[in-house]
């Protein structure tokens, strides 16, 4: 009876399911079978609800064999026992009353030694919060947080969804649907993870590992499926060139509009791949949509290739909210500068461009400097971008029209007022001050030539030397 009223997204769990049933069988020979026995039973009772799909129709099961994992066989008893024993004694209560703030560090931690560890083939960067926090503020103002109902959201590069889970959280869980794919499965694995402890059960179905650029999943009668919100920090430079001429066919001609990056003659490494995701996102977005995507700065204000097109559209469809030049270093696992990008289907006034460049604090972590911002900061960037406020140095709000008339870069700093500070002063203090700096000339070239004088007997001594 209490399973029939139960929701579908729940969780079944059978008595020697749980964490104190193991804990009372910790002793009993061969305890790593067990566990992974009930780990894998775990997942096949729950694989209607928890599996993963991949983009070729393949259900990816909630859990592994977890002790298969240590090669050394007789380290996995002991390993498993100490994995209960930590459970048993862990309180979960805290979890109801934080919700997604309770994760957020576990799982910049999880990501960052992942990233870390992978070679970052396919997670180049993982999302630092603070930057995932003022994507979310921005797309979802606080005025309009509890008044939006039923949206899909979606990131088409998603790793662990740090991102969507902030945009989530700001929505609201129980009023948004998730909608993501990957490529690399350990991602999907943690994304999968974050989706549960997030009391976003109802989205998994939507999640996808696959070849987001190859072979995109999400499709409305064989187009792709459009979207309210977006909000990506993909990859920006990796080899596809396995696949690059794949992706140049009459099919993929709307969403690569400006077009598909050559493969270069030496570095493969570097192709910049973030320019397929920035355009698939744009042709993703619904018409009255909204998007947040990290990029590489130097895509403000390239001049050539395929980024001044992108911009191009931006500006001359009016679907541009505006830009945010961040702090570097504000990844600690990269130097390369990023941005902020913010796409708006209904912004068709002004474009805010902000440089925060100059804002955080610079600390050592590991070997790499990172820079971290306060939380006044993060207000600060929020609050001027939602207001469109101006503010010299730092903020400028301008028309698409003039940001059309310089090239279209989306640089704050090249639309900065260059100021000439002039002092009214009569003729006889102006005389003063010629005179007074003369006198420092004066003064200036006598030392440099006693100077002069001083090298060349030194000079002259080592040389009688």
């Amino acid at each position: 009876m209490l399973k029939l009223q139960l929701g579908p997204d729940t969780a079944r769990l059978k008595t020697h399911h749980f964490i104190s049933h193991l804990f009372t069988q910790q002793n009993s020979s061969d305890f790593a079978k067990l566990f992974d026995d009930t780990l894998m039973d775990i997942a096949l009772t729950n694989n209607e609800v928890f599996s993963v799909m991949t983009d070729s129709g393949e259900k990816i099961r909630l859990f592994d064999r977890v002790s298969e994992f240590l090669t050394d066989v007789s380290k996995r008893d002991a390993f498993c026992r100490a994995i209960v024993n930590k459970l048993v004694e862990f309180s979960f209560e805290g979890i109801f009353d934080q919700k997604f703030d309770f994760y957020a560090t576990i799982f910049e931690y999880l990501i960052k030694d992942y990233n870390s560890n992978s070679g970052g083939k396919y997670a180049e960067y993982y999302t630092p919060h603070a930057v995932a926090r003022i994507m979310a503020e921005i797309l979802v103002p606080k005025e309009t947080q509890g008044h939006i109902k039923n949206v899909s959201c979606y990131d088409p590069s998603a790793g662990s969804g740090t991102l969507l889970m902030n945009v989530a959280h700001a929505i609201g869980e129980n009023r948004c649907s998730i909608y993501t794919q990957d490529i690399s499965q350990k991602s999907s694995n943690l994304l999968r993870l974050n989706l549960i402890l997030n009391n976003l059960v109802h989205s998994i179905p939507n999640v996808i590992q696959g070849n987001t650029m190859l072979n995109p999943v999400h499709k409305d009668a064989g187009e792709l499926k459009q979207f309210d919100y977006i909000v990506s920090n993909p990859p920006f430079k990796l080899d596809f060139s396995d696949f690059r001429d794949d992706l140049d066919s009459k099919e993929n001609k709307g969403r690569f509009f400006a077009g598909i990056p050559k493969v270069p003659p030496k570095d493969k490494k570097k192709m910049p791949i973030y320019q397929l995701f920035l355009q698939h996102i744009i042709c993703s977005l619904k018409p009255n949509g909204k998007a947040a995507v990290v990029v590489p700065t130097g895509f403000v204000t390239a001049q050539s290739g395929i980024d001044p097109k992108i911009r191009k559209r931006l500006i001359d469809d009016k679907i541009l909210a505006g830009v945010v030049s961040m702090p570097s270093n504000i990844f600690a696992t990269t130097g390369t500068n990023v941005s902020i990008l913010f796409i708006d289907a209904t912004n068709k006034e002004s474009v805010v461009l902000l440089d925060a460049s100059n804002l955080g604090q610079k600390v050592k972590e590991g070997e790499n400097q990172k820079t971290l911002l306060s939380n006044e900061e993060e207000l600060r960037i929020i609050d001027v971008f939602n207001s469109k406020r101006v503010e010299e140095g730092f903020s400028v709000v301008l028309s698409y029209d003039e940001i059309a008339a310089k090239s279209y870069s989306l640089s704050a700093g090249q639309y900065f007022d260059v100021k000439i500070e002039y002092v009214d002063i009569t003729a006889e203090q102006f005389s003063s001050k010629m005179k007074e700096f003369g006198e420092n000339l004066d003064l200036l070239f006598a030392e440099s030539r006693e100077l002069e004088v001083l090298i060349k007997k030194q000079l002259a001594g080592l040389k009688y030397d």
